[in-house]
């Protein structure tokens, strides 16, 4: 199953996001959960990159299955609240994953870490 853990801080703010596992809902390759999820947050960090103009602190295996981002905390203002959106809509996108396919992915939106 993949895990994703978005952690946010005391005034819901998106500090950073985890994904880790494997979805197993098909055969390597095949796997649409897999295939899904990835697109939806490697496509998030590279929308933050191209269009803010923020590289995110990012931590990934070498086999896949697990990525881990961090969300600079010297960004101004109006920087930040782009990268917010963007990422809330990744949350959304992986949420409307999970819905369906409950089985092998679950997302978890912690605050006030």
């Amino acid at each position: 199953m993949i895990t994703v853990v978005i952690t946010r801080n005391d005034m819901s703010d998106i500090v950073s996001f985890t994904m880790s596992g494997h979805a197993d809902s098909g055969p390597h390759g095949h796997d649409l959960v897999c295939a899904g999820a990835s697109a939806v947050s490697f496509g998030s960090v590279n929308a933050i990159t191209a269009l803010c103009k923020v590289e995110l602190e990012v931590e990934m295996e070498k086999d896949g299955g697990f990525l881990r981002c961090y969300v600079p905390s010297s960004l101004d203002d109006v920087t930040f609240e782009k990268v917010q959106l963007l990422l809330e809509g990744m949350i959304v996108s992986l949420e409307s994953i999970a819905e369906e396919y409950s089985s092998y992915i679950q997302v978890n939106d912690i605050i006030g870490r």
